[in-house]
């Protein structure tokens, strides 16, 4: 049980880390702009959307994203989910910043 527990704790620290980096990346008009709940329910969608979308399963060294069209897929799942409705022109700063943490983060 306690692999579990620390499994749990880590994830908490990686994304307490991603966000402290999310937040840095931000423009300053957009630092303040979401709550780390909401931070994280974007991590986790944006998450979805590459499991969904296969790009996870691509044995590609150099995978192409299309940052437009992940903040798209943010901002149609908020609306399904009856959350804030979000800007995709300010929800792709932190699909941006989320790819620049995996990316730095291999």
């Amino acid at each position: 049980m306690a692999g579990i527990d620390e499994e749990l704790l880590q994830d908490q620290e990686e994304n307490k880390r991603e966000i402290a980096f999310i937040r840095e990346q931000l423009p300053s008009d957009l630092k303040e702009q979401y709550s780390d709940q909401q931070l994280v329910w974007m991590l986790d969608t944006i998450a979805t959307y590459f499991y969904e979308s296969g790009i996870l399963e691509s044995n590609d060294d150099e995978i192409d994203i299309d940052i437009d069209e992940v903040s798209e897929y943010l901002c149609k799942q908020a609306v399904a989910e009856g959350l804030t409705k979000l800007d995709a022109d300010e929800v792709r700063f932190v699909v941006e910043a989320d790819l620049d943490f995996q990316e730095e983060n291999l």
